[in-house]
């Protein structure tokens, strides 16, 4: 029924798809990042890689096992896109810590050498403090370990930055 021929072209098509949406998926961080440069040049060879992957596809329509490695490719591509993207953590986050216990949660912060910003305010059980962090996406569990150490009871909440400025 298939060939050694027919199983190596389905084999390279559904590779090219895991390239070109892996590819694909990691321009998408690049843009909202606004990296353009890389962006630009993965997008180049994410589209190479596309354009060849489809007009495999193309040449042999009529075996099922191209379109099905071509779509299982797209499928395996995306998981090991969000994945890879993962292990990179590029880019900052901020994270807003909420405890009662903030001047002890800022002191670690500032102990492990992270810039810190303090807000006095009113919870439902009384005063608390906000904490502001900008990290790196790298140090966030940094963040959480040395707030939940203090005070199990925090409330955090992380936020992407696309851009930030400075004076």
């Amino acid at each position: 029924m298939f060939t050694q021929e027919h199983l190596l072209t389905a084999l390279i098509i559904f590779a090219a798809r895991i390239a070109d949406v892996s590819l694909g998926t990691f321009r998408h961080v690049m843009i909202i990042k606004r990296k353009r440069l890389y962006a630009f040049l993965i997008a180049f060879f994410e589209s190479l890689i596309w354009v060849y992957a489809v007009s495999r596809v193309i040449t042999a329509l009529t075996d099922p096992l191209t379109s099905i490695a071509f779509a299982l490719g797209f499928a395996s591509g995306t998981y090991i896109g969000i994945t890879i993207e993962g292990f990179f953590k590029i880019g900052d986050q901020a994270v807003r810590i909420f405890s009662s216990k903030g001047d002890e949660v800022s002191g670690c912060l500032r102990q492990q050498g992270f810039k810190v910003t303090v807000f006095t305010g009113e919870g439902r059980d009384g005063i608390v403090k906000m904490m502001f962090v900008q990290v790196k996406r790298r140090n966030v569990k940094k963040v959480f370990t040395c707030a939940r150490n203090i005070d199990p009871a925090c409330f955090m909440v992380v936020d992407d930055i696309s851009e930030s400025f400075t004076a």
